[in-house]
């Protein structure tokens, strides 16, 4: 209900034929450029707030520009910076822009490797200075590094502090600057490492250029400069001398899937942007493995390596509640699963009244588990039919049988969300006033005072939209019961790996278990957990436990999601509201190759996340009680 801002996406692309090729198999040779906008277009979901793309020639002469870059702001970033491209060949005759030799010698962004980047701010920080690609500039062709990626670190403080110690200067305090930083100076080690080599060997001026460039091994820099990162990260990159790659975190939590044929490679966030954009089967798409990085040289050959040990695989779980696109064949399935395993708990909260019972859902993200959900509630149905059936007489009438079969599962399109509306526009209780208004209901969808509402969504994380709009405006259809449905668990702790929250007071959850042992008595809790936080600060991260979940314990998932009523409901509200969450043991049973539930459980699977919740628990508690 309240659209999270999340990680970013990535699109790659290198092109492994002359770009004549492309002008005469299709008709263009900005085939490439075509298909990044494609692949970005179709990820746009993952990034709202900039957009960028990098560009390498791999044939230019010395005195030629060789690397591009674009960068824009805001939700129309992917269009503007198209459309900025495409202004270099506006005043260009029909015989120059159908003129591949002449385009790869004289246009700029007519190259043969790509890469894209969509921006959603993790770090609270904005401006086109924090947009993706990011670029090292060097005299050297191969010491040129352009870089983007779908990360979030949480050892910054660490890493730059150490790299600082060793005489290196960021230009700003920002975990992508630091990592430009640490694999551009890796890279500057083995240019120089290959340049000592080839001067051995006797070889001079541009001879010794080449052969840094055909010999050089980014998987030498990666593994260097990438051992120390903990986060969740797929990190791409493009030297000025042609090289690409890609490296996924050793615990896989963030995703990354590539594709191969005679033509091209493409990696990409997500999967489906792939097969549609170049209309391939799901299978021939390969995704990255955990720690691993693809590479493609500048002689245009792929190689996959190991670069960081593999840990226990741990893919972030919000990818598919949420995040990713529903066109992927298994992220659909998997999210009806969810939405069909909540069938038992909302038999319970309508007391098994099906027959009186409205199911809708919160559009837009929410619609494929209110599609499982409804499957297992037909299934339900046809259960009771088949019983109903059984203990009817021997030889049932027409009517009776007419009763039973004609029983039907009631679903209507309830809620529906009002894009037009910006409520940035006001301020104060004006703007407050607008908010209530962003969804919209439709009258007459149920029978007032008779029919419950049961309405799905995908999670609930503030609860901010549910207590300022969606409970209110669902009362005004007079439900005799409205229930609050989220297909993924209770959101409890912050996420450190490329989701937008990170400060323990934007969850409902937490703030309905303190009020909780607040009303119990049970201050003791909060004040035990915070000062085992406090005495862990100066451990080693490895060393640290996560006390926040000391705070939940005491209670059941019923008790918290009751309290969570009682702080969202609207005072006014005539109908009874009840919230029913998705389990643990639900979320895995319906992604069983997802297993990053960290928000959920607070088991974090790196040490940098347990360092940063003991902390976020800590500056609450010392803001809130004035330490």
């Amino acid at each position: 209900m309240e659209p999270l801002k999340h990680e970013c996406g990535v699109a790659m692309i290198r092109l492994l034929k002359p770009l004549e090729y492309y002008q005469e198999k299709y008709g263009t040779w900005m085939y490439g450029l075509n298909k990044l906008y494609l692949l970005m277009e179709k990820q746009h979901n993952r990034g709202q707030e900039g957009a960028g793309l990098a560009c390498v020639k791999l044939e230019a002469n010395p005195g030629e520009e060789y690397m591009f870059r674009e960068r824009a702001l805001g939700s129309g970033a992917i269009t503007e910076i198209f459309d900025t491209v495409q202004s270099n060949f506006k005043d260009l005759t029909p015989e120059q822009l159908h003129d591949a030799e002449y385009a790869k010698k004289c246009l700029p962004f007519a190259g043969e490797a790509y890469m894209g980047h969509l921006r959603y701010s993790t770090t609270g920080k904005s401006g086109l200075s924090y947009v993706h690609p990011f670029l090292r500039r060097n005299n050297w062709r191969a010491k040129n590094l352009a870089l983007c990626g779908n990360f979030n670190m949480t050892n910054v403080d660490e890493i730059f502090a150490r790299i600082t110690a060793d005489g290196q200067h960021p230009r700003k305090y920002a975990d992508t600057y630091i990592m430009l930083e640490q694999v551009g100076h890796r890279l500057d080690r083995e240019v120089e490492r290959l340049y000592k080599e080839c001067e051995t060997e006797g070889l001079k001026g541009m001879d010794i250029t080449h052969a840094i460039e055909d010999r050089i091994d980014l998987g030498n820099v990666l593994k260097t400069s990438s051992k120390e990162w903990d986060g969740g990260y797929v990190i791409c990159g493009m030297t000025g001398s042609g090289e690409s790659f890609a490296v996924r975190d050793p615990w896989g939590i963030r995703p990354a899937f590539w594709y191969m044929d005679d033509e091209i490679m493409v990696l990409a966030s997500e999967r489906p942007v792939i097969q549609t954009a170049l209309n391939v089967s799901a299978k021939s798409i390969n995704e990255l493995q955990p720690g691993q990085a693809i590479f493609i040289n500048k002689a245009g050959k792929m190689r996959l390596a190991q670069i960081n040990r593999p840990k226990e695989k741990k893919a972030c779980s919000f990818e598919r509640i949420y995040f990713s696109r529903g066109s992927d064949a298994d992220i659909y399935k998997e999210r009806k699963l969810l939405g069909e395993k909540l069938v038992d708990p909302i038999l319970k909260a309508i007391d098994n009244d099906v027959e009186h019972t409205v199911f809708s859902f919160i559009p837009n993200t929410a619609e494929v588990a209110f599609y499982g959900m409804l499957e297992g509630f037909d299934n339900y149905l046809n259960k009771l039919k088949i019983k109903k059936i059984e203990a009817l007489k021997q030889r049932p009438d027409h009517e009776e049988l007419d009763k039973i079969l004609s029983w039907r599962i009631r679903s209507e399109k309830v809620a529906i969300k009002d894009i037009k509306l910006r409520t940035f526009i006001a301020e104060g209780n004006s703007r407050n006033d607008l908010a209530a208004h962003v969804y919209d209901i439709t009258y007459g969808s149920l029978v007032p005072y008779v029919d419950n509402l049961v309405i799905i969504d995908d999670s609930i994380v503030r609860g901010t939209t549910l207590k300022q709009s969606i409970i209110g405006i669902l009362d005004r259809l007079h439900p005799k019961k409205i229930v609050i449905v989220s297909s993924s668990p209770q959101v409890r702790y912050p996420d450190y790996y490329g989701i937008d929250m990170a400060s323990m007071d934007q969850f409902i959850a937490f703030k309905a278990a303190v009020e909780l042992l607040k009303e119990r008595d049970m201050k003791d809790v909060i004040a035990r957990a915070y000062n085992k936080s406090k005495d862990q600060v100066g451990l080693p991260k490895e060393q640290m436990v996560n006390y926040v979940k000391e705070i939940y314990a005491p209670f059941t998932n019923e008790e918290i999601a009751a309290k969570m009523v009682e702080l969202l409901t609207p005072k006014g509200t005539q109908a009874k509201v009840e919230i029913v969450y998705q389990t643990l043991e639900g979320l895995h049973e319906a992604c069983p190759e997802h297993t990053g539930d960290w928000y959920f459980s607070g088991d974090y699977p790196t040490p940098g996340g347990v360092k940063l919740v003991n902390q976020a628990f800590i500056d609450y508690i010392e803001k809130v009680y004035q330490f």
